[in-house]
Order: structure tokens, then C-alpha cells, then sequence
């Protein structure tokens, strides 16, 4: 073999390597930012299914805690983010609840922002401390009204769903309490099971692995049906509050501008990694049940909830100026 050809072939081989480790190099990140801190209820669940995505796009998906403010902190920066796919939000409720809540937010939950794929949904929890001495909601109504507004509750942020969802309870129960803004929903639990707080209202996530626990009483599912992952807990409207109902989408979000091919391509990927049984069985175990939809159908939900969500927020009377 003459040593030109022989040149040749090493070089060959060289630019092939180069190819191959250039490609390695610039393998496509996606940001997965969930706007709560770890531990909270959208932290949980995104790491449920994030390297999954991340196979199914061919990309590595970080998720990246961006607390703040209930949640519009890194809701902003994902509204403000290039519109390349590349960044999306796990949204909830609070998306939408947030936008009646707040008199001024540094973006429009809806015009700056688009549906990528629904996750599922979660109904929420309302639980009490065991050293309050209550055992059921009836006992629970009855504690907070005979000492109006000198119990405390937590919540996981001021214009989170944890926190709309308490203030909407306390507005169909008739009774007050104080608010005590956390920064994640776990915070919020482990407040009520150290008893410094009186009550939270917890998505099934939050306080799935505290079933048996001595410290805290898990009192009623606000969801308009039982739980079928806490059959055994009433709904808020059989233990007393007749027509009262709250729970929570979750999806991914990207900015408006993000081309409708991108979306519809992430849409996919998810619907793939949703129809996994490990997935499917880890979103039970947190009490979330999945649900594909395609970004056409998840974007008309998303108006649906713009309306519910500011009736919710003017029937609590938790408006923030």
C-alpha cells in the first residue's frame, strides 16, 4: 500500500472521528424548568420522565429549579427564553391562576406562551396537623370558625395552586386563616407535620408517602370524584361542601413564538414517553393521572382554565395588588 493511499486513509478516518465527536459535542439540550424548588410537586414529576423525553428527542433535558414568587419567577425567564423548543416550562394551575391572581406579572400567561403536551392531572389534598385534634373535615370546619383567623396555613407560594386552592376551601367553608407562603409544596407539608401550621392544601404528590404518618391527619380529595390513589379519602363536597371542586392540570409550555412544527415534534416525543407502562406507573405513584392530547387540543384546555382560574381567584378573594 503506497503511503499517499495509506495518507489518505488516516485522514479519512480522522475527519470521520471528528464528525463523530463534533456531533457528541452538539448533541441538543433541552431546559426543563420547573418554577418551584426541588422537592416541590412539578420537581417530583419532572424527573419522572425527563431522561425518557430526552431518548425520544434524541437531546439530554435538565431540569432546572427556578423558584420564585409562586412559581413566576422562572415562568418569566421561559417566557423571555429563545423560542427554539429548547426551553419549556412544567406548568400547573398556578400558570393560569397566577395571571388573575397578580395585578402586574412580567408576561401574559396566554399570549406568551403556547401548549406543548399535557402530562395529566392531580387533585389536592387538604390536610391539618395531628396535634390540632381534629379527625375528619366536619371537626376541621368547625376548629377554624372558633378561632377565626388565628390558625395558619401553608402553601408552596403566593399565587400557587396550593396556596388558590386553601384560599378557595376557606371562601366555601366560611372560615379565615392566616397564609404562610413557602417556597415548595414540600416545605409547606413539612410545616404541618412539625404542627407550626394548621392546615395545607397539598396536590396527592405532596403527601402521598405521609398516608400512615402519625403527624399529620389527611382529611379530604378536592377533586369532584375520590381519588382512585386514595380511595379511602372523601371528597371535600361528601364531607360537608357541596359542590366544591379543585384540582390541577399539569403540561409543558414554550414560548409563543416557538414554530408549530417544534411543538407538534416535543408533543409527540411526550405522547410516546406518556404511553411507557414504567412512566405510567411512576405518575401513579404520585397521584397524577397521564394524559396525551396533541398541542391543538392541550391549547384549547389551556382557555377553558383562563376562565375557570379567575373565577376561582375572585371567589377566594385572594387578588394581589
Amino acid at each position: 500500500m503506497s503511503s499517499s493511499h495509506t495518507l489518505r486513509r488516516l485522514t479519512l478516518a480522522l475527519a470521520l472521528g471528528a464528525c463523530s465527536l463534533g456531533s457528541a459535542w452538539a448533541q441538543r439540550v433541552v431546559h426543563l424548568v420547573v418554577p418551584f424548588g426541588p422537592g416541590a410537586v412539578q420537581d417530583t414529576l419532572a424527573r419522572t420522565f425527563n431522561n425518557e423525553l430526552g431518548q425520544a428527542l434524541g437531546a439530554t433535558v435538565l431540569v432546572e429549579n427556578r423558584a420564585g414568587a409562586g412559581g413566576t419567577v422562572g415562568t418569566a425567564q421561559v417566557a423571555h427564553a429563545a423560542a427554539d423548543g429548547n426551553t419549556l416550562v412544567l406548568a400547573a394551575a398556578s400558570h393560569n391562576l397566577a395571571g388573575h391572581l397578580y395585578a402586574k406579572l412580567p408576561y401574559d400567561p396566554v399570549k406568551d406562551f403556547v401548549g406543548v403536551a399535557l402530562l395529566g392531572y392531580s387533585g389536592y389534598v387538604v390536610a391539618a396537623p395531628a396535634n390540632m385534634g381534629v379527625n375528619n373535615m366536619a371537626e376541621y370546619v368547625r376548629a377554624l370558625k372558633a378561632k377565626p383567623g388565628q390558625f395558619n396555613y401553608a402553601s408552596a407560594g403566593n399565587g400557587s395552586a396550593t396556596h388558590l386552592g386553601m384560599a378557595s376551601f376557606l371562601a366555601k367553608a366560611g372560615a379565615s386563616m392566616q397564609h404562610i407562603p413557602m417556597k415548595s409544596t414540600g416545605d409547606a407539608v413539612n410545616e404541618v407535620l412539625a404542627g407550626r401550621v394548621q392546615g395545607v392544601t397539598s396536590a396527592t404528590i405532596g403527601v402521598a408517602g405521609f398516608r400512615q404518618d402519625p403527624r399529620i391527619k389527611l382529611l379530604a380529595y378536592t377533586g369532584s370524584q375520590r381519588s382512585k390513589f386514595m380511595p379511602e379519602l372523601p371528597t371535600v363536597a361528601e364531607a360537608g361542601l357541596p359542590g366544591f371542586k379543585f384540582d390541577s392540570w399539569f403540561g409543558l409550555l414554550a414560548p409563543a413564538a416557538t414554530p408549530k412544527a417544534e411543538v407538534d415534534r416535543i408533543n409527540a416525543a411526550m405522547a410516546k414517553v406518556l404511553a411507557d407502562p414504567v412512566v405510567q406507573e411512576r405518575f401513579t405513584k404520585l397521584g397524577v393521572e397521564p394524559g396525551a392530547m396533541s398541542s391543538d387540543e392541550f391549547q384549547r384546555v389551556l382557555r377553558a382554565d383562563w376562565d375557570t382560574a379567575g373565577q376561582i381567584v375572585k371567589a377566594s378573594g385572594a387578588r394581589i395588588e
